[in-house]
């Protein structure tokens, strides 16, 4: 089982996010516990000012940035749009 770490700018972000999109990401951070989920989430690893980061969809706009902390553990990193890789 994956423990999820939420950064402070994620939680941030969230909080400024409609609700019905607030339940969709909710929803796709929790498919993405479970690895078979992460080719449908389209998980990739980003590069430049991002490298050592990966990042999933939660729809065709909206992004999930995380970094793995070790195997078990996640940290949510940011939500938004692909303006938020600037």
């Amino acid at each position: 089982m994956i423990k999820f770490i939420y950064a402070p700018s994620f939680l941030k972000q969230l909080k400024k996010i409609e609700p019905s999109l607030k339940e969709e990401i909710l929803e796709k951070i929790d498919l993405f516990e479970n690895e078979k989920n992460h080719e449908y989430l389209k998980v990739h690893k980003l590069h430049g000012k991002f490298s050592g980061c990966f990042s999933f969809s939660v729809n065709y706009k909206i992004r999930i940035v995380f970094q793995y902390m070790s195997k078990d553990e996640v940290a949510i990193l940011s939500v938004g749009d692909h303006d938020s890789y600037r």
